[in-house]
């Protein structure tokens, strides 16, 4: 270790030389457990520890709910770090501060430090180094409080080892039954293991099996339980606005700047995480909270990128968020035909989620990002004729878009999803300067 710290005086990595060798650890592969993030953690002093952290898992709208609080906060006036994953076109945006993305060279700094103390013989992860990163990083810029996504799981996930002022499970589908099992149940007690002694969940699962489960878990350590649609409810009002009735507050006509009708319960479980907030310190108001879920920014949900004919990009990629997100096509967007853009991930389970969105489109692409783990797009196709949308192929993406807006006339509707890949890769090509490819 002492002959790899001075391997690394010697020079200053680039930036791109930096994350490169971190997308190296990824050959490590997924590894659970909370030892290696601990130890690269320990040998900064344990900059974790004694910070105030909201803690993040559930299936889909992590990120949504994430976001909202990261609005709501800022617009308390706190400094609000947020890490996420995975990025859409750069590493950087795992990493933000007031919204503001880490700049490269700080990214490639701590990378360098983290590799100094990292271990030869047992090497972390890929995720394992960047979240020990993220913790780094939010100490050294002072931050109030702390906004954590779960990776993957919950109980052996590398951001498992802070104690955070409140846990937040958004709700539990079917994923990742390779490494959390094959069962609802299997997979809400691996995310129900950030719950921790005394520390109040908010949450708005709503199957009866995994309430119970969550119940009885709060009840072993102590954690007041607190449910969307139970202790607190919330509705869509006809002006597409939000009414909220809260623990001790009720909110009417409340505006949200993300589309999509999932994002109502989103915001309810954030309203419900700031009243458990404003009950330890945080100075929340009303007016912070309308003004926070207005001004949302969260690339890839629903983001319309472009208009005649309007495309539409979001990053669903499971089943779950795929039928989430046909309702939400369905309802809440008028167009003449649906164009489908579509590509996925191999590991992902494709036939539901081609059985989720493939009946509101009129015509489908399929295509694929340039990802190492991209499903072939003539396999999508061929397992899409089940479906009666046999569709075409077009590859790479630029072809597909393309393609996309040949067909389609002014009134329709061009709708690209996925994968957070597709929509990373989408962006870069509408819009190179502002997302531009990040070639490492």
């Amino acid at each position: 270790m002492v002959s790899q710290a001075k391997d690394m005086g010697r020079r200053c990595f680039s930036y791109k030389e930096s994350v490169s060798w971190l997308y190296s650890l990824q050959k490590f592969g997924i590894k659970f457990g909370l030892s290696k993030t601990s130890k690269l953690l320990k040998a900064f002093g344990n900059p974790h520890l004694g910070q105030r952290y909201i803690h993040i898992a559930g299936t889909n709208g992590k990120g949504s709910v994430g976001a909202m609080l990261e609005s709501i906060l800022m617009k308390s006036g706190l400094k609000v770090g947020f890490y996420s994953s995975p990025h859409l076109v750069s590493f950087a945006e795992r990493f933000r501060i007031n919204r503001e993305l880490i700049k490269r060279d700080q990214a490639a700094s701590l990378i360098r430090e983290l590799k100094g103390v990292a271990s030869r013989k047992e090497p972390p992860t890929f995720f394992e180094l960047t979240t020990a990163m993220a913790f780094i990083y939010f100490f050294r810029n002072d931050i109030d409080v702390g906004i954590v996504e779960v990776g993957m799981g919950g109980r052996l996930d590398a951001t498992n080892v802070i104690a955070p002022m409140v846990s937040v499970i958004t709700n539990i589908g079917l994923e990742h039954r390779e490494f959390l099992g094959d069962t609802i149940i299997d997979i809400a007690k691996e995310k129900g293991g950030i719950i921790k002694e005394g520390v109040e969940l908010a949450t708005a699962v709503n199957q009866p099996s995994v309430i119970s489960l969550f119940d009885s878990l709060c009840r072993e350590k102590g954690a007041p339980f607190w449910r969307v649609g139970h202790d607190v409810l919330y509705r869509r009002l006809p002006s597409g606005l939000l009414e909220y009735r809260g623990l001790r507050n009720r909110y009417k006509n409340v505006e949200l700047g993300l589309e999509g009708r999932f994002q109502y319960r989103n915001a309810a479980l954030a309203l419900l995480t700031s009243e458990i907030l404003r009950g330890k310190a945080l100075g929340i108001s009303e007016e912070a909270i309308r003004s926070g879920l207005a001004d949302l920014k969260w690339p890839g949900r629903l983001e319309k990128v472009s208009s005649d004919p309007t495309i539409i990009l979001d990053g669903a990629h499971n089943p779950s968020a795929m039928r989430s997100l046909a309702y939400s096509i369905r309802n809440d967007f008028d167009f003449g035909q649906l164009i489908l853009v579509l590509g996925v991930m191999e590991d992902k389970d494709i036939s539901n989620i081609l059985k989720g969105i493939l009946p509101v489109a009129n015509r489908v692409i399929y295509t694929r990002p340039t990802y190492c783990r991209a499903a072939d797009p003539q396999y999508l196709m061929d397992m899409a004729k089940e479906f009666g949308k046999a569709g075409e192929v077009r590859s790479p993406i630029p072809a597909a878009i393309d393609r996309a807006r040949d067909l389609a006339n002014k009134r329709d509707l061009i709708l690209i999803t996925g994968s957070l890949f597709t929509v990373g890769e989408v962006k870069s090509y509408l819009d190179p300067m502002t997302y531009p490819i990040e070639d490492i």
